[in-house]
């Protein structure tokens, strides 16, 4: 019985960071063992925002990719591929930008929320709005049954299938999947001045950061702002740092709860041996990083690989559309 298919990607606009891990990469290693995984290097989605800077964009695709194979995706099992590469993609987005109705891509509720986060990238661009469109376009290309996703995505995910149902209306042909939400049970990680973990916050702690960083970033981080003294009752629940220790360390989550609201120990002190589990956790993979890294040339053959899988699917998916178009 062949692998239902997933999609899904990540933009190279930075250094992933423990946001990453959380809430994708470490989902990532669990469902390549029970799908059949395309995982996309989303570089198109990244000049979205990030089109006046778009050499660092090729820069931190080998960079990704490199802590992909270091926290555990497989190549032999997955499909890890470069969207730009693969120019069906954009083709798509083109005959899928025919028939979506500019009132669904303006009533897309996450549009004006990055209109407002991002500010500084100035994106309220013609491609920005049509973001949702492209997302379609990698979903459908694949004819992906699940997108991993969180709440906040699900929106994207109802426009993808509202889009297919058009294009299968019009053209009365059932070419595509109706992908649905394979919903990602997600921690909150927050960024260390409790802000969301973001690269454009510059508030993260990054997959490869070295010890002394590691340790730095965990003593800087947000904690409880009413507790002043180490003999102050504290409020875990609201303390990040006490959140970490719910992923990274939850076998002494309890003990953790305890330290911070009997007062038993200080925040100083938490954060110490916080540090040392997170280093404990990045330290093995970032060595690991620093191996690929030195032999570039096997992440290339990797992608290489990836594209070759990636444009057979893909091609024929675009053929079926051509023809069900009548082009």
């Amino acid at each position: 019985m062949d692998k239902k298919v997933v999609l899904s990607g990540m933009r190279p606009t930075g250094k992933l960071h423990l946001g990453h891990w959380v809430g994708a990469l470490s989902n990532w290693i669990d469902l390549q063992e029970k799908y059949s995984c395309f995982f996309m290097v989303a570089d198109w989605h990244a000049l979205m925002s990030e089109y006046k800077s778009p050499s660092y964009v090729n820069e931190y695709i080998i960079d990704n990719v490199s802590d992909w194979l270091s926290y555990g995706i497989d190549p032999k099992e997955s499909v890890i591929f470069v969207q730009s590469q693969i120019p069906q993609h954009l083709e798509l987005f083109m005959i899928l930008s025919f028939l979506t109705p500019l009132g669904w891509l303006s009533r897309c509720p996450t549009f004006k929320e990055q209109l407002i986060s991002l500010k500084s990238k100035e994106i309220n661009t013609y491609a920005f709005l049509g973001y949702p469109v492209l997302q379609s376009s990698d979903v459908l290309l694949y004819k992906a049954d699940f997108v991993p996703v969180g709440d906040d995505q699900l929106p994207h995910l109802e426009l993808c299938r509202e889009i297919a149902r058009r294009f299968h209306f019009i053209y009365g042909k059932q070419i595509f999947i109706q992908p649905q939400a394979l919903l990602t049970s997600i921690s909150r990680l927050l960024g260390i001045d409790g802000r969301k973990m973001s690269k454009s916050y510059n508030n993260s702690i990054a997959l490869c950061d070295e010890d002394e960083d590691i340790e730095t970033k965990v003593l800087a981080m947000f904690t409880d702002p009413q507790r002043l003294k180490k003999e102050d009752n504290g409020r875990p629940e609201i303390c990040n740092v006490f959140n970490c220790y719910s992923i990274f360390k939850k076998e002494i989550k309890n003990q953790v709860y305890d330290w911070c609201s009997k007062g038993q120990r200080g925040c100083v002190a938490c954060k110490k041996i916080l540090a040392g589990v997170l280093k404990e956790f990045i330290a093995p993979k970032r060595e690991k990083k620093k191996e690929f890294l030195k032999k570039k040339d096997y992440i290339y053959d990797i992608l290489k690989e990836g594209k070759i899988k990636a444009q057979e699917v893909a091609a024929k998916t675009l053929e079926e559309v051509k023809e069900a178009m009548g082009l």
